[in-house]
């Protein structure tokens, strides 16, 4: 029963630190599309 308690948590831990990673590759992408548009109006200035 603990073989297959292990199992379960494996196979849901993987998934959510993965999941971890890419929201914190989206929040970067986000940050740089910001800086961009942030950069394009201060040119326009």
């Amino acid at each position: 029963m603990k073989k297959l308690a292990l199992v379960f948590i494996a196979l849901f831990a993987v998934p959510a630190l993965a999941a971890c990673n890419t929201i914190s590759g989206m929040g970067k992408d986000v940050s740089s599309a910001g800086d961009a548009v942030s950069s394009a109006a201060d040119e326009a200035k």
